[in-house]
């Protein structure tokens, strides 16, 4: 993409968001707006349209689960979200992929893994950390008045499907996916995209959430 990528990044902590700025700025990524609580980044994002925004989960006045509800409202052209966080295993941030963030970053991330965090979600992909996405899942899936479940019907999707569904909720990439199913990644790219079109889904992060919710895949040791 020639056109350079716009992020806004929301954290109350001052050092944060300067951190993150420089980061950024460093690699060429516009940070093109900053706010101190959730009210604060919708606002940026209604003003700058950005393609990315970094949301800390907690902060005052609204924090940043409610402001990705508001920002991701189902509108054409809205932006990626990626949530900060100083704990993974936080039931606000398995709401927030609930409610259509494309993944979560701990809050000592490396300067590289920030980088390429933004630059994956902006380019469509989900950032989905295997291992600590599916232990959040599996802890807070179905549990809390925060944590409502994405309502989807699974009678949609074709055995095929449902079966590519179930792999990737455990983790698998699309690579994975086509060795274990003797598919071309191709074909699991348009399989996967298909699922996600199906089910009105934003990305992977959310089709993981739905395996869970449904039942389709079974927390561990239940």
């Amino acid at each position: 993409m020639s056109e350079p990528l716009r992020v806004v990044v929301a954290d109350d902590q001052a050092l944060v968001r300067t951190g993150f700025r420089m980061i950024l700025t460093a690699d060429g990524i516009d940070v093109v707006g900053e706010a101190t609580n959730g009210a604060e980044a919708v606002e940026a994002v209604r003003r700058t349209l950005p393609d990315v925004v970094l949301m800390d989960i907690r902060m005052p006045e609204m924090d940043g689960l409610e402001a990705t509800r508001r920002i991701l409202t189902g509108a054409a052209g809205e932006p990626r979200v990626i949530i900060l966080t100083t704990f993974d295993l936080d039931h606000y941030v398995y709401a927030a992929l609930s409610a259509g963030a494309s993944g979560f970053l701990l809050k000592d991330v490396t300067p590289e893994h920030l980088v390429a965090a933004v630059r994956m979600v902006r380019s469509g992909d989900a950032l989905l950390a295997p291992a600590i996405t599916r232990r959040l899942v599996e802890r807070f899936a179905g549990r809390g008045p925060d944590t409502a479940a994405i309502h989807r019907d699974l009678s949609a999707l074709t055995p095929r499907e449902l079966e590519v569904l179930r792999l990737l909720a455990q983790g698998m990439s699309n690579g994975e996916l086509a060795g274990h199913l003797h598919l071309s990644e191709a074909t699991v790219k348009t399989h996967v995209a298909r699922i996600l079109a199906k089910l009105g889904l934003r990305d992977r992060v959310q089709a993981v959430v739905v395996a869970y919710e449904t039942g389709l895949v079974s927390p561990s040791g239940t």
